[in-house]
C-alpha cells in the first residue's frame, strides 16, 4: 500500500542543542534504514519549511502507524497521511 505523508517538524526552541542534534542523528539513521529496506520509497523537502513529503510502501495502515510512531522526531511532528491508489492514466 502506498501512502503520501507530509511531516512538519517543530522542535521546541528551549530543547538543548546537543539533545536536538542527538534526536536528529537517530532520525536520520532510522529513516535511512527504512529507505534501504524499501518501505520509505522517497523523501522531498518542502522549500522554506522544516517539512517533507514522503512516499511509504507498507503492508497496512497499522504498519505505517508503527513506523511513524518510531520516528525519533515523532513527538515534535504534525503528520498528514494520504492513501494512494493507482491512476488509470499512469504509464506503468
Amino acid at each position: 500500500m502506498l501512502f503520501l505523508v507530509r511531516m512538519d517538524v517543530n522542535i521546541p526552541r528551549d530543547l538543548p542543542a546537543d539533545e536536538a542534534n542527538e534526536i536528529k542523528a537517530r532520525e536520520k539513521a532510522y529513516s535511512q534504514d527504512l529507505q534501504r529496506d524499501g518501505r520509505w520509497k522517497s523523501i522531498w523537502r518542502v522549500v522554506g519549511e522544516y517539512a517533507n513529503y514522503s512516499i511509504f510502501d507498507v503492508s497496512s495502515n497499522d504498519e505505517l502507524h508503527q513506523l511513524l510512531q518510531g520516528l525519533p522526531l515523532f513527538p515534535f511532528m504534525k503528520i498528514d497521511v494520504t492513501p494512494l491508489a493507482a491512476h488509470p492514466s499512469a504509464i506503468a
